[in-house]
C-alpha cells in the first residue's frame, strides 16, 4: 500500500525479488488477503523479480 516505497524501488533501478503495490483504499484487511491469495494463486510464477501494481482489478506487471 505504500506507494513511496514501490516508487522508491521502481526508480532505484536496484535489484529485488518483487514489489507488489496495492492500490485498496476502500478494503478492509480481509478482502486485502483476499486479492493477495487471488494474486499469488494466480500469477506466482510472473510476479518474481518484477514490479506489479493492483487497481481496479487489475495486475499490471512490469519488467
Amino acid at each position: 500500500m505504500d506507494k513511496d516505497f514501490g516508487e522508491l524501488v521502481y526508480n532505484s533501478g536496484l535489484k529485488h525479488s518483487g514489489v507488489l503495490i496495492l492500490r485498496l483504499e476502500d478494503a478492509n484487511s480481509e478482502q486485502k488477503l483476499e486479492v493477495v491469495k487471488k494474486i499469488l494463486g494466480d500469477y506466482a510464477d510472473k510476479i518474481q523479480n518484477r514490479f506489479c501494481v493492483f487497481q481496479d482489478g487489475r495486475l499490471r506487471i512490469k519488467k
